[in-house]
Formats: C-alpha cells, structure tokens, sequence
C-alpha cells in the first residue's frame, strides 16, 4: 500500500466522506482505507456509506463500532431495540441490505499493523492487556460475532456489567464485556473496571477513574493505537494513541490521518 488512510466516526455523514475523500485523493488501487467504525446512524446516508466501502473490497475495512453493532441488534430484531429506526430500515429494506449487514458483521474489533506499529479500535483497550492479550480478546469476539450463535450473542450483548472482563467469565458475559471494551469504554480503572454511563468530558472524569489510553499497558509504548467513539474528545494526539472522532454527525469535522512511508500528517473536513 503507498497510504494507509485512517478515518474517524462517519455515522452516515456520506457527503462529508466524499469531500475529504477528494481532498486526499484517495485511490482505492494504492491506498488502504482503514475506518474507526461507527459507519451507520444519524447522518442519514448509512446505507451509501456501507455499500461503498463494502464495494471497495479488500484490503479495505472498517473495524466494529457500538452503533455498527446496534444496527445488527437492530437487523435481529432484538427486543430491546424499541424504537424504530428510520435509518436502519432503509438499510434492511435494501435489496443490497442482507449482503451489507453480512459483510459488516465479518469486520474486525481490533486491527493490528506490526511493521507499522499501529493499532485501529473503535473506543479502546482493557489497560490490563498488552498486545497478545488484546489480539486475543479481539479474536475471540470477532469468532463470537461471525460464528452461528450470533443471534445468542445479539441477545446478550446489552449492558453495563459485569464492569470488568475476567477470562473465567461465562462465554457470552465475557463476549458482553469484550464487547464494552472494544466498542464503549471510555474511563477506566487500572484494573479494568470500566464507566460507562459519562458524558465523556475529559476535564470531569469519574471519580476514581481516568481515560483508558492513560493506563495503557506498557507494551504499547512504541505503537500508535488510533480510537474514534469519543466525540467531546474530538481529534487527539498525545504521541501514544491517536482519536479521530471529532464529531462529524454533530456538524463538526470529519479527520483523517494518512500514513505514507516517511510522513505521517491530518486532513479535515467541515461537516457543517
């Protein structure tokens, strides 16, 4: 790949997408897209922005974000999804709609670059797990998630505890908390304890509790993990971990960092 071009939270926010597409000239034959997830809700064009990058094909993905996961609840009607969603139904009465929501099941939580050193997450990593531990949490979530008991993952992946992951966990409690992991956290404690019910202002976090990627475990320190899911951080570099969320459905900016060889840089776009 000449670029590896790394993209925060679209939530459907297409137009948006193919404006900072152009200004980077993205061409999908040299560059690898590498989405931070959360492709679907709110922006009302989901069902364009998973057909696109389903139809680019590999070697470009999204990883799993919480909304992505909620649209495929949503896809199996799981009781606690209420409230209709236009949005969603549009997608699931698609044509196209079983295939999407097929290949978007079959994405990653967690993707790994060796030779780059660089990590892609929706929201973040357990501080306890260093890069074989996270690698295999993720593997084991990703197996959950495409295997033939989706439908009993789907029905038990709603909720806020257990508020830790523990490998002697009951499979689909342990799949729930991967889940939160992966795709919600936020604030956590050093020894995996997550909060998940803040607002996510960095200056007030809850007592006792810090952002994740300020516990990160040490075998981390030489990688880059890049993070969307949190919006009221908007787009964060601290040298370690890079969020690319800067609220794009909100009307503020969609980010990307693009990685070349030798130069690493970030372009945006008003979402208006």
């Amino acid at each position: 790949m000449r670029r590896h071009i790394f993209i925060g939270d679209l939530q459907g926010c297409w137009d948006a997408f193919q404006r900072l597409l152009d200004r980077i000239a993205f061409d999908p034959a040299s560059d690898r897209l590498c989405l931070a997830g959360d492709l679907v809700n709110r922006g009302g064009k989901s069902l364009k922005v998973l057909r696109q990058v389903r139809d680019l094909g590999e070697p470009h993905f999204t990883v799993l974000g919480n909304h992505d996961l909620h649209l495929l609840a949503y896809w199996q009607n799981h009781p606690r999804v209420r409230k209709k969603n236009p949005e969603f139904e549009r997608i699931l009465g698609h044509a196209e709609g079983p295939r999407v929501l097929d290949w978007l099941r079959r994405q990653p939580v967690l993707w790994t670059d060796d030779a780059l050193r660089i990590a892609l997450v929706h929201a973040g990593i357990d501080p306890r797990w260093d890069r074989a531990q996270a690698r295999a949490c993720a593997d084991e979530l990703e197996g959950v998630i495409r295997g033939p008991k989706f439908d009993r993952f789907i029905d038990n992946m709603y909720g806020n505890r257990p508020v830790r992951w523990k490998p002697e966990q009951k499979r689909f409690v342990r799949a729930r908390t991967l889940t939160n992991v992966f795709t919600r956290m936020r604030f956590a404690r050093s020894d995996g304890k997550l909060e998940l019910k803040s607002s996510g202002d960095l200056n007030k976090p809850p007592k006792g509790y810090q952002p994740w990627f300020e516990l990160i475990h040490p075998d981390w320190s030489d990688w880059t993990v890049v993070f969307g899911h949190w919006s009221m951080l908007g787009h964060y570099d601290n040298g370690q971990v890079l969020c690319l969320d800067s609220g794009c459905v909100w009307g503020g900016r969609l980010t990307a960092w693009i990685v070349e060889a030798d130069r690493r840089w970030i372009e945006q776009v008003d979402c208006g």
